[in-house]
Order: C-alpha cells, then sequence, then structure tokens
C-alpha cells in the first residue's frame, strides 16, 4: 500500500520485517465518527489491536471524568497505532481512537503483534516508533510550562505540516485541521487560538482560509515557535496539500 510506503517508520523497516507486518494484517473499514477503539477497552489474544492507517484521518484523544475532550493528534494515513496498549502491563486503551472520516486500515491482532515482536528487527523497530512518539510527549508536556501560548501554537503548525506524529521531511503548504481542533489539541480556548493565529497571519508566517491555514513562510514559523534547523523537520520540501 502506497500510504505505507510513504511512513518514514514503515519505510525504515527491512524489507522482510515489512511484508511480515502486511502479511499479518487483515483489511479493515471504518465509517466517519465510528470508534476504532475506547480509553479503557482491554486487549484479548484474537483482538484487533496494532492498526495502520490505508486512507482517511483519524483522531486520537483522552476524555476527562467531565466528559471533556482532549485531542492528543490527528492520524494521518501511513500511520501505525495501538502499539502502547500491547506493550504495557495493563493491556488496556490509554485513549480513543475515532474515525474523522471514512477509514481503511490494516489490523494485526494481539497475537499476530506478540509473534512479529519476537524479531528482534521487528522489535527493534516497534521501540524506536515509541521513543520517538515518547520524544513528542516530552516535547509538548514541556512546552505548556516553558513556551508562550505563540511558540506552543508555532510548533504545532510546524508539526502539522509535517504530518503530526508522521513527521516526515516533506513539508505542505496547507494544514486542514480545523480550527475547533487545533485548539483542542493545544488545550487551548478558541478565541485564544484565533488570536494568536492572527498574530502569526500579520507577521506573514500563514495566511487562515476556509477549513484550513496555508504555510507562507515556513522559516518564520520556525523562529515564532524557537525551532532550531536541526530538528528532524528542518529539511522542507514542499508538497501540495
Amino acid at each position: 500500500m502506497q500510504a505505507f510506503s510513504d511512513n518514514p517508520w514503515f519505510r525504515s523497516l527491512p524489507q522482510m520485517q515489512a511484508h511480515a507486518l502486511v502479511d499479518a494484517a487483515q483489511p479493515m473499514k471504518l465509517g466517519a465518527g465510528k470508534v476504532l477503539y475506547r480509553q479503557g477497552d482491554a486487549l484479548g489474544p484474537s483482538t484487533p489491536a496494532f492498526f495502520g492507517l490505508a486512507s482517511g484521518s483519524m483522531k486520537l484523544s483522552i476524555l476527562n471524568s467531565d466528559g471533556k475532550e482532549g485531542i492528543l493528534t490527528v492520524i494521518e494515513p501511513g500511520n501505525w497505532i495501538g502499539e502502547v496498549a500491547l506493550l504495557d502491563n495493563t493491556r488496556r486503551r490509554a485513549h480513543n481512537a475515532i474515525a474523522l472520516d471514512g477509514c481503511e486500515l490494516a489490523a494485526v491482532t494481539a497475537k499476530a503483534f506478540e509473534a512479529l515482536m519476537r524479531d528482534p528487527e521487528f522489535a527493534r523497530a516497534v521501540a524506536k516508533l515509541v521513543a520517538a512518539r515518547l520524544r513528542l510527549a516530552y516535547e509538548a508536556l514541556a512546552g505548556q510550562t516553558l513556551q508562550s501560548m505563540r511558540q506552543r501554537v508555532a510548533r504545532r503548525l510546524v508539526m502539522l505540516a509535517h504530518g503530526d506524529i508522521t513527521q516526515s521531511t516533506r513539508g505542505r503548504m496547507h494544514v486542514s485541521t480545523s480550527q475547533d481542533n487545533l485548539a483542542m489539541m493545544l488545550g487551548v480556548s478558541r478565541p485564544t487560538l484565533s488570536k494568536e493565529l492572527q498574530a502569526l497571519a500579520k507577521a506573514g508566517a500563514i495566511a487562515l482560509r476556509y477549513g484550513q491555514i496555508e504555510i507562507l513562510a515556513m522559516e518564520r514559523l520556525r523562529v515564532a515557535g524557537q525551532l532550531a534547523l536541526s530538528d528532524p523537520t528542518g529539511q522542507d520540501d514542499f508538497q501540495p496539500a
């Protein structure tokens, strides 16, 4: 599947392990608004547990006791998700995964995933996947206490332009995530986000379009977010959205 071949993590897999992963997966479809799994769901051996998104988009989110939702990220085609519950002792989901539109997935059961993990090369690749996502989580936590709101907004826009958790080196000129979703990702109110986006637009870094944000000057956005060019997304090869 082309979406997987374009994904940096999947592309880094040795050919034998990549083929084994795809061969272990079963095709699955999910309609817009449908839940792939819920926070707290338990895994059994035959439970579909590790998912590759072939098409569509999904949000990963957490609900607090009052029902307030916080969006962790929006998953784009090519990404694989679900590894955390398979690796910790709880065997329970830590968040929700919900389709934002019609999705096609490749689903690997918990038992099949365990069999794949017996291969040291595949296990090493999964460890790198988890480490990369843990690094992003640490950066997000640090941002909440050490960065200004404008820096946080600018950084997240840079990440979204590179597929967020995909962290592709190929940046896009348009970010299609809604401002409501972006506000929930950052844990801020819509008016606060709007104020910061207007400031970035005034600085010539972005332009606000209907249903999307256009990146006009990635370098200015990086400066606003205090991102170094040594960052993994520092070498931009822009492509159409």
